[in-house]
């Protein structure tokens, strides 16, 4: 099973996917603290890569690509399902676009990195144009194993989870996950988006209530999500 490292740059988050001897770097903006990394662990960076072309994203891949032997994967070219390998493990690739038409998702064991795709507490901005490419790419993420730990691409935690918390100030799961949490080492899993993050939520009764309440349609999933979507 490969491993995962987490870099800050700002509010962006970069990631080491690596096994032994390999190493795939996503969205990485921390160019320096990564080769620093690959450099004390005896890495060889085999490639680098990209959740999607926001410029947000890519500052380091000019850096590492010149600074190591590495092979450029580019995000927009990746097929949905095809499979990376680093040091003999598989990293499964997901297109997810919704955020952004080339958004795409990298799922390794119980580890999945997910852009701007899904955050911790909320969803990314639907810059695409494509709200039901994005609603279907939520619930794509949605079907993998709750013990799944999502990867972001940015930490907004505490802007996530007061939104959520004024939508549900009765959901004390937020709380939960507030506290417990590390900004150190940033993540959580599927099964506590479903019970914290309410674009996960349009099924759970007190989001239901909270649609009805606003006069928003909500007979069926996709009018839910349309009308959170709505919500500010």
């Amino acid at each position: 099973m490969l491993n995962i490292e987490q870099f800050r740059y700002g509010d962006n988050l970069a990631y080491l996917l690596y096994g032994k001897t390999e190493a795939m770097a996503v969205d990485g903006g921390a160019w320096q603290e990564i080769l620093a990394f690959l450099k004390q662990y005896h890495l060889a960076l085999k490639y680098v890569t990209n959740t999607h072309r926001h410029h947000d994203h890519t500052p380091g891949d000019d850096q590492l690509l010149k600074k190591t032997k590495a092979k450029f994967l580019d995000c927009t070219k990746l097929a949905d399902h095809q499979e990376i390998i680093i040091d003999g493990e598989p990293v499964v690739v997901y297109r997810t676009p919704g955020h952004s038409r080339d958004s795409i998702c990298f799922h390794t064991g119980h580890n999945l990195i997910t852009g701007d795709t899904l955050f911790n507490g909320t969803i990314g901005n639907n810059f695409s144009g494509d709200p039901k490419g994005f609603f279907n790419s939520i619930l794509r993420l949605m079907a993998l194993p709750g013990d799944t730990r999502v990867f972001a691409g940015h930490d907004y935690v505490s802007d996530s989870l007061a939104f959520a918390r004024q939508l549900e100030p009765q959901n004390k799961d937020i709380d939960r996950f507030r506290e417990s949490c590390d900004p150190n080492f940033l993540y959580s899993t599927i099964a506590c988006e479903k019970k914290i993050n309410p674009y996960l939520r349009f099924n759970e009764e007190p989001i239901v209530k909270l649609i009805k309440d606003r006069g928003l349609p909500s007979a069926t999933e996709w009018e839910r999500w349309q009308s959170l979507m709505s919500i500010d």
